[in-house]
Parts: C-alpha cells; sequence; structure tokens
C-alpha cells in the first residue's frame, strides 16, 4: 500500500512537471490578451493534447468567467487541476506567469536604474495604453452591455467612478450593480452543459472559501495596526485580485487608485508601465509584479515585485478551489446569472472612467498625442497588428515627437 501511494505520488510530480513545460511555453509564445489566451489554450488541451473535452473546457471558461480575477489565468489552474492535482495547478500558474512577470520586473528595475527612462518613450508607452483601454472599452461594452438598461448601469457605474476615485467607491459600485441586476435583469439561462471532471471535496473547498474570506478581512486590519508596508502592499494587491470582475484591463482602474494617491508610485510611471505589459506574453495581471519591483528600492525590487506578484494571485487560486464543487447549482440559478450581469456591466462603466482619467488625462497633452493615439487603436482594431509591436511602434514615435517638436 505505501508503495502504491509513492507510486502516485511520483505519477503525480511527473504530470505537474509535464503540465510546468506546457504552460511554460504558451507562457513565452501568448500575446493578445486574455481572450487569445482561451483560443491558445483551447488549440492546447482540446485539440490537440485532449486533456478535456469541448464541453468540459467551454464550462471552465464560464466558471472562471463568473469568478473574481484573471479569467485566463483560472482556466489554466483549473486545466492544471484536472491534470495532476493541486501540484498541477500551481505548476500552470509558475508556467504560464513567470516569464511576463520577469520580464515587467526587470523593466521596472531598469527604470529605476536609469532614474527615468528618456520623455518621448514614457510618454509613447502612455499614449499606447490610450488605444489599448479604449479597445478594451468597446469590445467589452459590445459584448457586456447588449441593452439599454445596461448601458445605462454603464454609463452610471462610470459617473460615479470618476466623482468618487477611490477604491471602496468601485467596489460600492460593483456591489450595488450586483444588486440592480438581481432586481432589473432577466438573462437567458443557457442550455445543459458538462459536469466539470475535477474531483475537490465540499470540505476542502469550503476550507477554501474561508481562507479567501478570512484573508480578504484581516490583512486590512493587520496593514493598518502595525504600520508595515509589505502587509500594505499585500493588502492591496490580494483586495485587487478579490475583487476585480472582467479580469484583464479592468484592473488598471482599481489598481491605480490603490497605488498612486498612497504615494507609493507615480502615475507617469504607472501608466509607462501599463503600456509595457501589452507587449510582454502571459497575463496582463504581471503588472503587479512591475508595480511591486517599482515600488520597492533596489535590492529589494525583486521581493516586493514577488509579493505583489503572489498576493494578487493568491483569490484566483483559493476561489477556483473553492467554488468548483459548487458550480453546477450556481450556474444553474437565473438570480446569480442576473446580478452577473449587472457586475459586469459595471465594469464596463468603471474601464470607461480610467479611460478618462488616468489614462487620457495623463497620456494626451495635446494634438500630436492625440494623433499617435488614433495611429495606435487603427493598429489595434483596423489592421489587428500584435500588441507588442503596436507598443515598440508607440515609444519610438513618441520619442520622435519630443525630438521633433
Amino acid at each position: 500500500m505505501p508503495a502504491a501511494s509513492k507510486d502516485s505520488g511520483e505519477t503525480s510530480q511527473r504530470n505537474a512537471w509535464a503540465v510546468f513545460l506546457v504552460f511554460l511555453r504558451l507562457g513565452l509564445t501568448a500575446f493578445g490578451g486574455p481572450v487569445a489566451h482561451l483560443g491558445y489554450f483551447r488549440d492546447e488541451f482540446v485539440q490537440r493534447r485532449r486533456w478535456l473535452d469541448e464541453r468540459s473546457y467551454a464550462d471552465l471558461v464560464a466558471l472562471c468567467q463568473f469568478l473574481p480575477g484573471p479569467a485566463s489565468s483560472q482556466v489554466g489552474l483549473a486545466v492544471g487541476l484536472v491534470r495532476a492535482g493541486y501540484r498541477g495547478a500551481l505548476a500552470a500558474w509558475a508556467g504560464f506567469t513567470l516569464p511576463s512577470a520577469l520580464l515587467l520586473t526587470l523593466f521596472a528595475l531598469g527604470i529605476a536604474w536609469a532614474e527615468a527612462l528618456p520623455d518621448g518613450v514614457l510618454q509613447g508607452l502612455k499614449i499606447v495604453a490610450v488605444a489599448v483601454v479604449a479597445q478594451a472599452v468597446w469590445g467589452m461594452a459590445r459584448t457586456l452591455c447588449p441593452d439599454a438598461p445596461r448601458i445605462a448601469m454603464a454609463l452610471g457605474a462610470a459617473s460615479t467612478a470618476l466623482l468618487l476615485p477611490f477604491i471602496w467607491g468601485q467596489v460600492g459600485v460593483i456591489v450595488l450593480a450586483g444588486l440592480i441586476g438581481l432586481l432589473l435583469l432577466r438573462p437567458e439561462l443557457k442550455g445543459e452543459h458538462a459536469a466539470l471532471p475535477i474531483a475537490i471535496g465540499r470540505r476542502s473547498a469550503l476550507i477554501s472559501l474561508g481562507l479567501f474570506a478570512a484573508l480578504l478581512l484581516t490583512l486590512p486590519l493587520l496593514a493598518r495596526h502595525t504600520g508595515n508596508q509589505a502587509l500594505a502592499m499585500a493588502d492591496a494587491f490580494y483586495r485587487v485580485g478579490s475583487l476585480v470582475f472582467g479580469g484583464g484591463h479592468v484592473v488598471l482602474p482599481l489598481l491605480q487608485a490603490e497605488v498612486v494617491p498612497s504615494g507609493w508610485i507615480d502615475n507617469g510611471t504607472f501608466l509607462a508601465g501599463y503600456g509595457a505589459a501589452q507587449a510582454v506574453p502571459g497575463p496582463l495581471f504581471t503588472f503587479a509584479a512591475f508595480l511591486g519591483g517599482s515600488m520597492s528600492a533596489e535590492p529589494s525590487g525583486w521581493l516586493g515585485a514577488g509579493l505583489c506578484l503572489v498576493a494578487i494571485f493568491v483569490p484566483s487560486f483559493l476561489l477556483v478551489i473553492g467554488v468548483l464543487p459548487f458550480w453546477e447549482r450556481l450556474r444553474a440559478s437565473r438570480h446569480t446569472q442576473a446580478a452577473l450581469a449587472g457586475v459586469n456591466a459595471a465594469v464596463v462603466g468603471l474601464l470607461l472612467a480610467a479611460l478618462y482619467d488616468p489614462v487620457w488625462t495623463s497620456a494626451i497633452e495635446g494634438v500630436e498625442d492625440f494623433v499617435l493615439a488614433l495611429l495606435a487603436l487603427a493598429a489595434l482594431m483596423l489592421w489587428k497588428l500584435p500588441p507588442w509591436l503596436v507598443v515598440l511602434a508607440g515609444a519610438i514615435g513618441g520619442w520622435l515627437l519630443k525630438a521633433l517638436v
């Protein structure tokens, strides 16, 4: 019996290593944002490797879009769970996340070592961020605000976020939108779906959900009581990871509200890092590593990057593990779907508010900047150029504008 247990453990370890290598390749090559990542995952795990069937994969995607946090990373965690249990989930996260996290940390430390990049390069990166966020607002609005009530909710959320520009104002908008959706919206329920092939006991799930709630409640108290900056950073990034519905670019307004008003980082560096994050593969949430590296002086920049990176992703682990056993019942609930539809509309509004402040107000200083932003937007939406190429062209364009004007 012990020998069988040992063999099972060794098989799990081998499977986890195989999961890591597959996700590492994706982490090095998967450009294009969350929607593109889900396409890469489907090609790799449904069509090529057949780790999941089509319906099971679609159900995983639906679950991770329901949860707060980065949807593509959460799907990766779930695929790792299917293949190799908890070790597989950790391996999938590490392989997919570490390449872009390392690149963005190096970029953050490079800015710190050089005092600042040339003004034109930073300005070009900020202008590209305008185009990227505008594209995200348009794409999400078309999907998540298909009718007048949800358009009105998005506009109301944007107005409230601009008038109350702090983190709890945005959280309040999300909660209120969920309640309004519950009362007013009547989304259609989709047809039958496949059961997820993941065996997680309800006891483990409840422990995971309890730990998620405990950290969300106790980290702010500990940070305030001790005055420790590391705890304050962990609290801020854990809270953002717990409250970002929609994933991807929606993390921008919540992170900006946490790190800029507190004085941890200036708005110009924040937007430059956000622009650089478009040029690397993997999940956009690795922007947290850039922020942690920028907020911490060398040699602790690597520690700050690691702390913020882990803190923003821990909620994803806990929520995926905690919700899986209950997903079948939740997905079949019309009330749940109505509340989620309201939250998604508010998410569009929050991103629209962020497009104006801080993205537009910090980046567009004149007609030349506006023209460069339009060109970047056309490159993304009309010419379908890869984001990393648009970022590179934007940085060069910003430098040329400063040199010529």
